[in-house]
């Protein structure tokens, strides 16, 4: 089951968060934030959580990509899952629901960065319409390695354009 994420999930999407961090796989973060810095960073809505046996395995959020108004529609994809549990279709159940979301709030462009080594979410989101638009060189360091990114980006059927 797919539903609206709530407060009372924050501790388990913290932890999901936890388990992305430690991968070292999906993100440059190495902490994981408060909620209340976590929540002000993603948009109110079209966040969701995949709930099994009443325990939340997955979510997805997404976050404004500028602060300047006419990048309202441009927003930045975040999907966590329960990493012993992979494989099982949860982010794409995750993120039909969200783009479907996103679309009926007049998001027009879902943008991800994505470790190359990432191989499963890179499937993920060329599997949801995900397009390549480049690729940051050694744009970071994780570890105190040079990591690239892979720029992705979907562009909404029906949002306005």
């Amino acid at each position: 089951m797919i539903r609206e994420m709530n407060d009372q999930d924050s501790s388990r999407v913290l932890e999901i968060y936890q388990m992305g961090l430690d991968t070292r796989n999906a993100t440059f973060e190495t902490v994981v934030p408060t909620w209340g810095e976590w929540d002000v960073k993603h948009l109110k809505h079209s966040r969701f959580v995949y709930i099994e046996n009443e325990a939340i395995l997955g979510w997805i959020a997404l976050s404004p990509v500028s602060k300047r108004a006419v990048y309202e529609g441009v927003v930045e994809v975040s999907i966590y899952i329960d990493t012993k549990i992979l494989g099982k279709g949860i982010g794409s159940a995750l993120m039909d629901k969200m783009i479907a979301s996103s679309e009926k709030h007049e998001i027009w462009t879902l943008f991800s960065s994505v470790f190359p080594e990432n191989k499963a979410t890179l499937k993920l989101h060329t599997k949801f319409g995900f397009r390549t638009i480049g690729i940051r060189e050694k744009i970071a360091k994780l570890d105190g390695k040079w990591r690239d990114t892979i720029l992705l980006e979907r562009r909404s059927r029906v949002a306005g354009l």
